[in-house]
């Protein structure tokens, strides 16, 4: 009786029902209910970035492709918290997660970022709504005291760690290259130039500054164009660096620098310059940056804003802003206006040095990797990464017209002492013309 029994517990019970299935069958069920979700989720993250030319690698050797052509590089998930942490939002985890090595990226960097900026400003993911928030877009409190944490974030991480990569002046902003060719150095002094011969300063004149990094643009006007300068910055490392040149080359008599933010700036000035400032301002400063400018420019003064910009009014990329340049939001033309308008600045040139800015970023980049071995030993493994990606996402940006880098020069409006050409601006590398 008792065998009897035993045996019929083992046969199946009728009206439909069977005994439940041996646990590794549930086991590989549940698998397999978990993978197509997740590829379901990387798919449809993959359609919102403009379905670029990549394949996603899992940490179990999963293998997602929703392309059909040739893709330019596999991107490597490492776990599964990682790859929840992506779909959520690839615009900022990405960065973390590359930084934190939960993310490799099997193939050429470049190529890689190319194919995804190439197709991501096409899908409509993101972009509407960036545009509608971007009036109310603040980045990080650019207030007196909030503008010098922000500063110190970026700027004050070690002059050792920037003349890696820097040329010799150590000029952090878009090169002008009168030829591709042209090598870093002779790319920076051109920029220089360039910038000068805009504002066609005379000897004798006096020259303001906002934000003026370690001092390069202040000491050439002065050196070789025969002005003063007086130069603002809240970096504390920069500016010790900005005045031990002045004194190695005996212009501190001629250069002042000053650790102040732009707002505090007092006197007045022939000309204005700022160059590689406005990305920190803030969009909700921008009058009161004009309002500044308004009181410090004599009535025969002109000047020239150069800063990094968009198309279209946008914030910062997550990552970057969080990580890279808190406080940053570069703006759009239209945006730029709201310095220039309130207080009737003519606007007399606009210049776009887009790809003099990828050609400088190709530069930084290869001294950088060439370099990254000392990287390491002054950083933990995150920040390497970290730049790296930062570098190279930038040259991406600027090349494939993401990013912009606009050159602002402005008078008052009934200032007529303009040039009637832009002649002065090409004059051999070195020629200084005494009536600029």
């Amino acid at each position: 009786m008792r065998q009897e029994q035993a045996e019929s517990s083992s046969k199946p019970i009728s009206g439909g029902f069977s005994c439940p299935a041996p646990a590794a069958e549930q086991r590989q069920t549940f698998g397999n209910m978990v993978f197509a979700t997740e590829k379901l989720l990387l798919e449809r993250m993959m359609r919102a970035i403009g379905n670029p030319p990549v394949q996603i690698v899992l940490w179990n050797g999963q293998e997602i492709s929703n392309h059909d052509e040739n893709t330019v590089a596999q991107v490597l998930i490492r776990d599964r918290g990682a790859l929840l942490k992506l779909v959520t939002d690839p615009e900022l985890y990405f960065g973390e997660l590359y930084s934190a090595q939960r993310i490799e990226v099997q193939g050429n960097l470049l190529d890689f970022l190319d194919a995804v900026y190439r197709v991501w400003p096409l899908a409509s993911h993101g972009k509407i709504g960036k545009k509608l928030l971007a009036p109310f877009y603040d980045a990080r409190c650019n207030t007196l005291s909030g503008a010098r944490c922000n500063i110190h974030h970026h700027y004050d991480i070690g002059n050792d760690f920037y003349k890696l990569w820097l040329d010799e002046r150590m000029v952090y902003t878009c090169a002008y290259f009168p030829s591709p060719d042209t090598n870093l150095e002779d790319a920076q002094i051109a920029k220089l130039d360039h910038i000068c011969r805009k504002l066609r300063l005379q000897p004798g004149e006096k020259v303001v500054e906002a934000g003026c990094g370690w001092g390069a643009l202040a000491l050439h006007m002065a050196k070789h164009y025969g002005v003063t300068v007086t130069a603002y910055n809240i970096s504390t490392e920069q500016i010790a660096f900005a005045r031990q040149r002045a004194r190695a080359e005996g212009l501190d008599g001629q250069v002042e620098f000053i650790e102040d933010d732009y707002r505090n700036l007092r006197g007045e000035f022939d000309a204005f310059a700022s160059v590689g400032m406005l990305e920190h301002v803030g969009m909700n400063h921008y009058q009161e940056l004009g309002a500044v400018i308004d009181r410090s420019l004599k009535e025969s003064g002109r000047g020239l804003i150069h800063s990094i910009g968009l198309n279209y009014p946008r914030p910062m990329d997550a990552w970057t802003e969080r990580h890279i340049f808190p406080g940053a939001c570069p703006p759009s033309l239209a945006q730029m206006m709201q310095i220039f308008e309130p207080f009737d600045f003519s606007v007399l040139d606009v210049e776009n040095l887009r790809l003099h800015y990828a050609k400088t970023l190709e530069h930084w980049l290869r001294r950088y990797e060439n370099n990254i071995d000392r990287v390491a030993e002054m950083f933990d493994p995150a920040f390497v990464r970290a730049w790296r990606l930062y570098l190279a996402g930038s040259l991406t940006a600027f090349k494939a017209g993401g990013m912009q880098l606009f050159q602002v020069s402005f008078a008052r409006a009934g200032h007529n002492q303009i040039p009637w050409t832009r002649q002065h601006l090409y004059l051999p590398q070195g020629a200084h013309d005494g009536n600029l």
